[in-house]
């Protein structure tokens, strides 16, 4: 067979997989169907999400959801639309600016490509607890001005979920800098990411996330950076039997919204809005530690083994990140990261 003739036949494969992997997924999504019907709602507000409602920062969509149509009388319907039914992150952006949709609960990684200054919760070793993520969320002085950072292109960010803490999951142990050497790391598309690894002098693969599960079957890539909910929930851990704890970082969805839809809202209707998303996304990121714990409990009884980076490797990972932080800090606003590195110390 040529190699053109094989390759065709290869992607053909992937391609049949996917869409199939895909169907099944969004078949699990009756159960989340509406108890109401809401074709007599005077505002919709569409909101897209990438991933899978089983994690509970988004499952938080379908609350939000019941939540806003009982409390507003059934005028706004809220149509939650997970597992990247409106397209990848990048289109829903697109869509998200030009008012296509309404909202989108955008991973962090990608946040920063929206807005720079969204970069700052991919910096590594600032929110490395969910503590310190509380502690940023509920400081007014820091998420104003993290919340009107898109505001140019028609963004606001209104709250945020979480799906845990990064570290790494891999084919092979890595209890050290030392062993993480030896591993190639598919880490996101997305700025930060990019130059955290390059100033840890990590090899890395950047790779789009529907291409992670052949890449690790295949051996591309022998480990990939992310959170143990999101490995265990979509089945990494199947091929990927190790995790490395780092929690250099949090995992977020950051809940952003067509400013100029958000604006047209009567003001009482606004009010119960941003009220619901407010308390359901603090509840939510509450249900992320508890299915975190849970999330790793079952992983264990299925044989995945977990390490813990120690102090001393975190810390050389905190100091060669000098340059990341520069850089961006730049792009932020230096009198900002301060202002959030001082505050969350």
């Amino acid at each position: 067979m040529k190699k053109s003739t094989a390759t065709f036949w290869l992607i053909s494969l992937f391609c049949l997989i996917s869409a199939t992997v895909q169907a099944r997924d969004l078949s699990i999504l009756e159960q989340w169907k509406p108890k109401f019907d809401p074709s007599g709602a005077q505002y919709t507000y569409m909101l897209s999400n990438v991933d899978h409602p089983a994690i509970a920062g988004i499952g938080v969509g379908y609350r939000i959801r019941d939540r806003v149509w009982e409390e507003s009388g059934g005028r706004i319907y809220v149509d939650f639309r997970p597992l990247a039914q409106l397209g990848g992150e990048k289109d829903v952006v697109r869509k998200l600016k030009m008012g296509a949709i309404q909202g989108m609960l955008c991973s962090s990684v990608m946040a920063a490509n929206v807005a720079p200054k969204l970069g700052i919760v991919n910096l590594p070793f600032i929110f490395d607890s969910s503590e310190k993520l509380e502690k940023f969320r509920n400081t007014p002085e820091l998420f104003d001005e993290f919340s009107n950072a898109a505001v140019r292109s028609g963004i606001k960010v209104i709250d945020f979920t979480g799906y845990g803490s990064y570290g790494w999951a891999t084919t092979t142990p890595v209890r050290t800098l030392e062993e993480a050497q030896k591993v190639n790391f598919r880490i996101a598309q997305a700025p930060v990411n990019k130059d955290n690894y390059l100033a840890w002098g990590l090899k890395f693969t950047v790779l789009p996330w529907p291409d992670v599960p052949q890449a690790l079957q295949t051996g591309v890539i022998d480990g990939l950076d992310h959170t143990p909910i999101v490995c265990s929930i979509t089945k990494k851990f199947d091929v990927a039997t190790y995790f490395t704890d780092l929690h250099y970082t949090q995992g977020l969805y950051i809940h952003m919204v067509n400013k100029r839809w958000l604006d047209k809202l009567p003001e009482e209707l606004k009010e119960i809005f941003l009220k619901v998303v407010r308390e359901e996304s603090a509840i939510a990121r509450q249900k992320t530690d508890l299915q975190q714990a849970e999330q790793i409990e079952q992983a264990k009884k299925d044989g995945v083994q977990f390490f813990t980076l120690s102090d001393a490797d975190r810390q050389t990972l905190k100091n060669k990140a000098q340059p990341v932080y520069n850089k961006w800090g730049k792009k932020i606003g230096a009198d900002y990261l301060k202002k959030v590195q001082t505050t969350l110390d």
